[in-house]
């Protein structure tokens, strides 16, 4: 019996944050694999070894995690002001479907490095030395990112001496800018506060009335209070990715608030939609442990912050969802800014399960309307491995 052999396409491996995924040039992808479609999804799920019930992803350049299972697509920008268009697939690891709803804030720090060493663009705009300001639309969530790359004779400075909790080794800091990050999610209207409300009661049979926060910023999340579903805060990866009945439980508050939100028309339609929005619970700054052994002090932090991803706790906190902790924190009223100690704010250090973060938020308050003209954070990228990845060809 005859088998397709396999075929090579041009690929990197990238961290980006505390995730990694695979990079692609779109003119780098099968001709049939550059368009939105079956074929695109086929060759990404390939890609990175999904579905797999097994949950490995042995078979594919996949982490078996939420941070892990990630593909990116890079073009030349055809819009005004921008270098390059990105965009973001979140591949599920037992399920055969890539979920394009919204965008990796972490990997979002890769981008621009990547962009530059593969000649997306323009040479007049990356200095000998210093810092090579990159416009990137988010083609996701329509939205704009800019990237600040350190430069070093020319080519992209990847090591350096910057620390980021959840990565093991320093690398060189590259900061995000989220513009204007309240989403313009399909359904939401693209306002900040779908429902017209910093906090709502939000009814999830089998749980209870929960006082929530729902927020269309970086990437749609749900806040709750930790001590209203029965925790602290402090909680690492094991005390929840390890209890089913929990998992059940923060499925269903996504699934009631993204009904909530109008980001889906009926709660069936949560299934196909992991990737957005997140749920994630907060409480006042606490000492606790990190998951690297870390002590982090209550004094050190504003409050706690933990976040699930494709069902599961994040290891530390998605870029995306630190950007709506960070816009939440702005604006006096949400259960972020309550846990933070209330005020006016323009910046917050959040404690999560591997560490800290600092994220930082320009909101405005316009006849009663809240807007966020910019959030900003520092990430770091590597390249991890480049050159080609194979798939066999009668996959996609």
């Amino acid at each position: 019996m005859a088998h397709a052999p396999q075929i090579k396409v041009a690929a990197t491996y990238m961290r980006g944050g505390t995730s990694k995924g695979v990079f692609f040039r779109q003119q780098d992808l099968p001709g049939n694999a550059q368009q939105p479609g079956a074929a695109r999804d086929k060759l990404l799920l390939r890609v990175i070894g999904s579905p797999d019930p097994y949950g490995k992803q042995i078979d594919g350049m996949g982490g078996a995690t939420s941070s892990t299972s990630k593909s990116v697509i890079i073009s030349k920008s055809t819009r005004p002001d921008h270098d390059v268009d990105y965009l973001f697939g979140q591949v599920s690891i037992d399920k055969a479907f890539v979920d394009w709803s919204g965008n990796c804030g972490n990997l979002s720090a890769a981008v621009g490095p990547f962009a530059i060493s593969n000649g997306l663009v323009d040479a007049s705009r990356i200095p000998k030395d210093g810092v090579a300001i990159i416009r990137i639309w988010q083609a996701n969530i329509s939205k704009t990112i800019i990237a600040h790359v350190p430069i070093v004779n020319g080519v992209v400075q990847e090591t350096g001496d910057f620390e980021l909790d959840g990565v093991t080794f320093p690398a060189a800091e590259v900061q995000l800018e989220f513009m204007d990050p309240a989403a313009e999610e399909d359904g939401a209207g693209g306002a900040m506060f779908p429902t017209g409300r910093v906090v709502d009661q939000l009814e999830v049979p089998g749980v209870g009335t929960l006082t929530a926060t729902m927020i269309n910023a970086g990437i749609p999340t749900i806040f709750v209070n930790a001590q209203e579903i029965g925790y602290t805060g402090t909680e690492l990866q094991e005390a929840i990715n390890g209890d089913p009945k929990a998992l059940a439980m923060f499925e269903l508050i996504r699934s009631h608030g993204a009904l909530r939100m109008g980001l889906i028309k009926t709660l069936e339609e949560a299934a196909q939609r992991q990737h957005t929005p997140k749920v994630a619970f907060v409480a006042q700054s606490a000492d606790y442990i990190s998951s690297s052994g870390k002590q982090v002090k209550a004094g050190d932090i504003d409050l706690l912050v933990r976040a699930l991803s494709m069902g599961k706790l994040h290891h530390a906190m998605m870029g995306t969802a630190a950007v709506a902790i960070g816009t939440a924190a702005a604006i006096p009223g949400t259960l972020v800014n309550a846990a933070a100690g209330g005020g006016a704010r323009s910046a917050v250090r959040f404690g999560h399960p591997s560490g800290t973060l600092r994220v930082g938020a320009e909101a405005v308050n316009v006849t009663g309307d809240w807007s966020v003209t910019k959030a900003i954070m520092s990430r770091s990228a590597r390249v991890l491995m480049e050159g080609w990845v194979r798939v066999p060809g009668d996959s996609f």
